[in-house]
This record gives structure tokens, sequence and C-alpha cells, in this order.
């Protein structure tokens, strides 16, 4: 972090890398500028185009305030920041301008969110819908045990007619995780299991790739994003065809943790679908893991709370009032996309999978806000069960903490808990304000939702306590932004893929946890990867190293890139494909 002089942004970091000793080979890849918060009145993101093969990200954010600039330049190894996310936001949390104080609205009581607060906010989700080109949203939200708002806005399906409500079905992906954690909560209160109850007395067998983190895990650990199990999601991902709770199970065996037990933040989903499996396991011991799981769920969590419409079901949601998913493509063109991908989490269900609407949603939200009481007065779970899963069990950043499958957020003095989801065209989260009796529930099916689902917490908010708006400027920067990081992973890619580049590939690739590559050459030119479950079409690449790249530009994938490590008489024999903490090598057959 740097003070620096510049009239404008760019010459501001020009002059912080100068200053700051670090070199900067690399070209600007993306610039763009951001929402103002926080007290700065401008700040703008510089993405370098750093090769592949480098494993680095590399960021300059310029932010000024009373016309001075501050920079904060970020170089850092790529399995570092994953590991570390938790610690950088603790910095980013305390990063303000000097003498500025964030808004606080802790002696503050919350508004009636009347017809005329709530129309504000019927007017923010239909601008930023249109923004950010979602066809459909569903929003909930509840006040002192009251159904204040339940809707949809826009379409089930572009170019259909077909409206979505608060009815209509969407993949809420992880926020299934806190629903997990109920589930869990209800067999601790019937003393079949205890939050410190060794995973390996409960299920023999269980084990993760490391015997002393296996032997110290807790039916907490399972669902608290604090074992050390790094992100590692791509082995599920590409190979779920034949996957089943027992092969989610054994797949665990094959990670290490690649951080302390207990020491940072790291979110794990094949972990936390072995907490579910657990928990089923426990509720029904002769029954298969996958369906124990969702008999424990329906007849401890949906039944109870009158949730009839959410399931694990994909063909039963499907088959009705149901939200289809969308996304950008390389295009920018808003596309109607599969469900195939999708399709993977239904062995990791507990983690993710749950079909829901809004006003099943709600129900679990306002049990969460009666602590633990049903509508009619009778206790569902106890109110230590409700504690206990929201104390924090490993900290992200200064203002936040993640406790089993819920978060928990102070900014602004308010106690905000709950969890967000995030699938292939399906973006969801659900919040409530313990102290306030507010909650809220929003579901879109789109990609282009993810930059909406903060701004709509804040929005609301904003409306209950007269907080400074600055929900709808960071929507609209998101927009921007959008476009130009679409534009940015179009640069340098040839689309078709090279012919020489398209002649360098093997006609298949195999990774053992990764499963078969297929490489398809189609009559109209383009090159197609296609891993069995889903493919992708290629467009290759030469990074400034000079090494030969092949980036998928599907939506959901757009920009991950296979980067050929060895070549023989001219044929690429190996390809790696790399997430943040994880390089799989590629061997052609």
């Amino acid at each position: 972090m740097i003070d620096v002089p510049g009239a404008d942004a760019g010459e501001a970091v020009a002059a912080a890398w100068e200053g700051s000793g670090l070199a900067m080979p690399w070209p600007v890849k993306l610039s763009a500028e951001q929402a103002p918060y926080d007290g700065w009145d401008l700040i703008h993101i510089f993405d370098y185009d750093v090769p592949k093969n480098e494993r680095r990200f590399v960021t300059a954010a310029a932010h000024r305030a009373a016309g001075q600039w501050t920079v904060v330049l970020l170089s850092m190894d790529r399995a570092v920041l994953e590991k570390r996310g938790g610690e950088i936001a603790t910095i980013g949390d305390q990063f303000l301008p000097k003498g500025y104080e964030r808004e606080n609205f802790a002696d503050r009581r919350p508004h009636r969110l009347d017809q005329a607060r709530l129309d504000q906010l019927r007017a923010f989700v239909r601008e930023s819908q249109a923004a950010l080109q979602i066809p459909g949203i569903s929003i909930g939200i509840v006040q002192d045990g009251e159904v204040v708002m339940a809707e949809g806005f826009g379409v089930r399906q572009l170019g259909k007619d077909a409206p979505v409500d608060a009815d209509t079905l969407y993949l809420v992906a992880s926020t299934t995780k806190a629903m997990t954690t109920l589930m869990l909560g209800r067999l601790v209160d019937a003393g079949k299991l205890q939050w410190q109850d060794p995973v390996l007395g409960l299920m023999p067998g269980f084990a993760l790739g490391d015997a002393a983190t296996t032997a110290r895990v807790r039916v907490e650990h399972l669902v608290c994003a604090c074992t050390g199990l790094p992100r590692q999601d791509y082995e599920w991902l590409m190979e779920f065809r034949d996957a089943s709770a027992d092969s989610t199970l054994a797949s665990l065996a094959k990670m290490q943790p690649t951080s302390g037990f207990g020491e940072l933040y790291q979110y794990s989903n094949p972990l936390a679908s072995a907490g579910g499996y657990v928990g089923g396991h426990v509720y029904s011991p002769g029954v298969e893991k996958g369906a124990a799981y969702d008999r424990a769920m329906q007849e401890l969590v949906f039944n109870p709370l009158g949730m009839t419409r959410t399931t694990f079901d994909f063909s039963q949601a499907q088959a009705g009032n149901h939200a289809r998913p969308h996304a950008l493509d390389i295009d920018a063109v808003n596309v109607v996309t599969g469900m195939d991908v999708n399709y993977a989490i239904r062995p990791m269900r507990p983690a993710g999978g749950a079909w829901s609407s809004v006003n099943d949603m709600l129900r679990y939200v306002q049990l969460e806000l009666d602590r633990g009481l049903l509508p009619d007065g009778s206790r569902l779970v106890s109110e230590a069960v409700i504690d206990e899963r929201r104390k924090a069990k490993v900290a992200i950043g200064n203002e936040g903490a993640y406790g089993m499958g819920l978060i928990v957020d102070r900014r602004w003095g308010l106690e905000a808990v709950g969890h967000g989801g995030s699938l292939f065209g399906y973006k969801s989260n659900m919040v409530w304000l313990p102290e306030h009796g507010v909650g809220a529930v929003i579901l879109a099916n789109s990609d282009q939702a993810s930059p909406l689902l903060g701004p709509f917490q804040r929005r609301l908010i904003e409306l209950l306590f007269d907080g400074v708006p600055e929900a709808a400027a960071e929507v609209e920067a998101a927009a921007r932004t959008e476009q130009e990081y679409l534009a940015s992973q179009r640069a340098g890619v040839e689309r078709p893929a090279g012919q020489e580049a398209a002649a360098a590939l093997a006609n298949r690739y195999h990774h053992p946890a990764l499963g078969e590559l297929a490489v398809r050459r189609e009559p109209d030119g383009r090159l197609v990867f296609d891993f069995g479950e889903w493919s992708s079409e290629v467009g290759s690449r030469v990074e400034s190293d000079g090494a030969q790249t092949y980036v998928m530009l599907r939506p959901f994938f757009m920009g991950r890139a296979f980067v050929v490590v060895e070549k023989v008489d001219g044929k690429a024999t190996r390809l790696a494909f790399r997430t943040n903490q994880q390089e799989y090598i590629f061997q052609a057959r």
C-alpha cells in the first residue's frame, strides 16, 4: 500500500509500481472503475495479463479520497491467495481513508417496511435486473413474523412468457449447507450425536488424506470450513456420472490439508457433503447414505417446516414451475445454458443440491429468527443448537466469520447471519438480522446475478436504517465491469482455435482424478474438449512467455486454460490444467 500523486488512476498506479520497487513486466488485461465505498470517492482496478505458467495473480487498485491517491498492489502466488483470502480480507476491512468512520447502525431501530419502502426495493431490483441482464429473480422478506414481500421479477426462461414467482423452484446451491446443519442440530437435540463426536466413531472408514487430521475431525469440523482442506472442486465437476454418496466420501481420502487445522478459512464442498451423509447415516444406519440423508432432511427439516416444494429430485423439480439457468457467452450474448454441469452436485447434495422457492426458504429463515420455534409456538430445535451453529469457527476478515454452514457478518454494527449459493446459472442468498426480526431471500436464474447479492442486502439495510445509498452504484459498476471482463477474456484468443494449435493435440488425454478428455474437431472448424459429462469449445492462445494454451469458451468455465507442458515430435503429449491450489497433468493416450 502506497500513497502517491497522480492526475488519474493510471498515473497513480504507475507511480506506485515504480515507488514499490516491485517489477511489473506484464500488460494490463482489465481496467475498470468500481463503485466508491468506505469513504473513497473513486476506486479503479487494474488486473494484469500474467502468463498461465506463472500461477500468479497480480492486480492494482487505486483509491482516491480528498485528492490523495492510495494504491494497493497485490502480487501473490494463486495458491497462497486462495488460502490467505480471509487474512487479506482482514486488511481490506480496515482499509479506510484517514479520519473516515464506517457507517454504523448499532443504535438505530429499523423502519417498518411499508409499501413505500418496498416499492423502492422493487425499483432497485428491476433496475439491477435490467443492468445485469438477469432473466428471473424471486424475492422474499419477513419482518416481525410477517411475510411483507414474496414475489417474482421477470421470466423463468428467456424467450418464453412464463413468469417467476414466489413458488418458482431454483437450484439454491450452498444455501443447502445451512439446512444440512439444522438437520445435524436436530440429531444433537435427540442425543443421537454431539458436535464434538469424533467422525471416525460415527462412520468407520472415514478418512482424509492426512491421518493426523482425520483423527482430530469432529462432527462440527465437517461443516466449519476450518480443517485446512482446500477448495478442490474440479474432481467432482469433471467426473460425476457414476458418483454416489459413498464415492464422495471415499474421495476425501485423497485430499490433503494445505493449512493447519483450524488455522485458516478454506471452503470444502466434499467435506460439507460428508457432514450431511454422517447425519443421514446416524439417522438411518441401514440405508444407503444418499437415501438416508434425503430421508433425514425430509423428516427432520422440510416436513416440519412445511417446505413442501423443496426437493433433491432434479427430475421432479424440473417438471413444473422452475427457473432455467442462464449466462452471458464469450460474446456477451445472454443465453439459456444446459443443466449438464449442475448434475455434478447430486452426489454431493448436502453441500448444495436442494431445489427450493422463496416461500419455502422464508419458512426456514423465520425459524432462525424465532430461535427454533415453529409458527404454532412448538419447538423444532433448541436455542442451544441455533446459537452453536452461529459461533465463529474460523475468521473471514475482521468483520466476518464462518460457523457451521452459516456466515456471520458484523459490518455496519449489525449482526447479519446467512449463507449464499452459487451453481451454474443459479445464484442465491439468504440473510437475517437476529436482533431486528428481519430476514430476506433472493433467488436468481443467471450467473450475472452474483454482483447483485451483496448490493441487495445493502439496499435492504439502507431502507431499514436510512443508510447512505451505495447499492445502486455498486450494481452499475458491476454491469460495466462484466462487459470489460468478457472483452478481456476474448483478447488474444483465436476462435476457432488455430489450425496449427489444433493439429498439435492428440485425440484423447487422461487424468486419474479428472477422467477422460476427448478432443473433437468439428466440421465447422471449432475445437471442442469433451469431458464426457460436459464439453466446451476452446480457442487457442500463445502466452507472452511462449506457452501454447487452449482456453475454454463455455459460460461458467470461460477463461480456464489447458497449458501445453510437454511436446514430442510436434505433438502435445501433456496438458496442465490448474486451479489455485492444484495442478492436474493430462497425459496423451
